[in-house]
């Protein structure tokens, strides 16, 4: 007689876990309208909160608004997907939009300037609180394009300690 056993489902403990810093990883898939900003940046500041990182908020307010508006203005009526980690002491924002890398080299180059001049202010903020931003082609199965930004805590707060 052979034995059978079933897959327990592990019971739900009586207390979860509070929020903290380090489990911050959320990802949501906004339409491609202009009010797709405004959801973001009320989105990114809920999770910041529920996180204990208000102090990130203003910085993250403006960087990630920045990101899903140049993903608007680039691929203006299809969904754009961000994600928001935060590990290492930074807070990692990327926006993944439609707009396909050119292969012909000019108009990659136009291109690559316009997106360039689109995320002005978001180099500036992000410059400001000590991170590195960028964007590529990107590697998910749609292709499109990936543009991130990556806050260290120190900076984003001090950032918004300033203003």
């Amino acid at each position: 007689m052979s034995t059978f056993t079933t897959c327990q489902t592990p019971l739900a403990p009586d207390r979860p876990a509070p929020a903290s810093p380090h489990t911050l990883s959320y990802s949501l898939t906004l339409p491609g309208e202009a009010y797709g900003a405004a959801v973001a940046r009320s989105a990114v500041a809920a999770a910041l909160h529920a996180h204990h990182l208000d102090p990130l908020a203003q910085a993250a307010a403006q960087v990630t608004g920045e990101l899903v508006a140049a993903a608007w203005r680039v691929a203006p009526g299809e969904d754009h997907y961000l994600s928001v980690r935060y590990r290492d002491a930074s807070l990692r924002l990327i926006v993944y939009d439609a707009h396909a890398v050119h292969t012909q080299p000019r108009l990659a180059g136009l291109c690559e300037a316009r997106r360039r001049a689109t995320l002005r202010l978001l180099g500036a903020v992000v410059r400001e609180c000590g991170g590195d931003w960028g964007f590529g082609p990107s590697r998910e199965p749609g292709g499109g394009t990936r543009t991130w930004a990556s806050l260290p805590h120190t900076g984003a707060a001090a950032f918004g300690a300033a203003a």
